[in-house]
Order: C-alpha cells, then structure tokens, then sequence
C-alpha cells in the first residue's frame, strides 16, 4: 500500500510538472485576487489588517477549487483511473495519494506565499505566525474535500458548478476557525481553541474523506 501510494504520488507530481501553467494557475489567482482587495477597500493599513485573515483564506478556498476539477477528469478521459481502481489497490490509497499530490502542487505554495502577503497586508509577525499554522491545518482539508467533490462529480456534465456547490458548504468550517485563530492572536487573545478545531476537522477529514472518494469513484465508474 505504501509503495502505490507513493507511485501514485509521485506519478501526479511528475504530470504537475509538465503542465507547469496549468499546475501555476492557482497560485498566481490567489496573488492576484489578494492585491486587488485594498484596490476596492482602500489601502488604509488599519482596515486591510483587521479583513487580511479573511481575505487571506478566502483566495486560498476559491484558488484550491481551480484545480480541483481535473483532479481525476483527465485520468477518467483516458482510462487510467479504471486501470488504477481494476489493480486491487485500496480505493483509499488511491484517492490519499491524488489528494496529496494535490495539496503539494496547489496548498504548500500557497502556505508558503503566506508569509509575503500577510506582510503586504500590514499583519504583525505573530499574526503572520498564525495565519502560516492554520493554512498549514486548513489546506489539506481543502484538497481532501476537493477529491470527494470532484469523485461526487465525476462524469457529469457542469461538474464545475455542481463540484463548488458540494465543496464550498463543507469548507466553511475550516475557514472560519483557520481565519478566527489570526483574528485572535491579533486581538491578542488564545488561538488555541481555534487551532485545536481546526486539527480536528484535519483528523476527521483525513479519516472519511478517502473513503467516500473511494467509494464515489467506485460508483462513477460502475
């Protein structure tokens, strides 16, 4: 099991890389969409510090939908889900290696880019501490939800619409408690509460997420 999921693993990552744009299109959406907030708030530093969290995981929800899409479109076009799901390997494996992979590509850059945005927005370095934990908590949950979406999708036609409208309801959760641990340490108060439901929710994602996607994929290829 861990040798497949590994090579499954290893086998996105490698296509990521030759499809460097497409693999780019989410980080380069969260950048932009977070400039242009103080474009229509105003670059008053005091307000752009006070919604900065917010806007912060609003961009990182909506730039991990962009890709979450094809996660598994372009292996059902070509038959290689089937082979994948035909070669007795867990369903379980399969789906924890592409939401993985998925994170990898899409959620690590933007844990890292964190960081500089967070400083372009005015927030403080024990802000900025906070905000990097909780994307680090909140991000895997994101592709781990896009998976199921995107397994509960698969095959039918407008999967777009229907994969944001499943997705989004479930992603509140972790974007309220991602984005109330920075609002706390701002305020100067105890993130622990937040923090500690958020890592929670990471554990009970990581738990069911897999398991439904792998039994939608089941499904959607019956």
């Amino acid at each position: 099991m861990t040798a497949a999921f590994i090579a499954i693993y290893g086998r996105d990552l490698r296509l990521a890389l030759r499809r460097r744009v497409e693999a780019l299109l989410p980080v380069a959406f969260f950048v932009v969409a977070i400039s242009l907030f103080p474009l229509g708030v105003g670059p008053e530093p005091q307000m752009l510090r006070q919604i900065a969290a917010g806007i912060v995981w609003v961009s990182a929800l909506l730039a991990s939908m962009l890709s979450v899409a094809s996660l598994y479109g372009s292996d059902h076009a070509d038959g290689s889900l089937e082979q994948m799901l035909l070669s007795g390997q867990p369903g379980v494996v399969i789906a924890g290696a592409k939401a993985a992979a998925h994170w990898t590509v899409t959620g690590a850059p933007l844990v890292l880019m964190a960081p500089l945005i967070g400083l372009l927005l005015g927030m403080p370095s024990d802000a900025l501490l906070a905000l990097v934990a909780a994307l680090l908590l909140g991000t895997p949950i994101l592709s781990l939800l896009g998976g199921l979406g995107a397994a509960l999708t698969l095959g039918l036609r407008s999967s777009g619409v229907l994969l944001i409208l499943l997705i989004l309801p479930l992603s509140i959760p972790a974007l309220i408690f991602g984005a109330g641990a920075v609002s706390a340490v701002d305020a100067g108060s105890s993130a622990a509460g937040h923090f500690s439901l958020l890592g929670a929710l990471l554990i009970l994602t990581i738990l069911s997420a897999p398991l439904a996607t792998a039994f939608s994929l089941r499904i959607a290829l019956e």
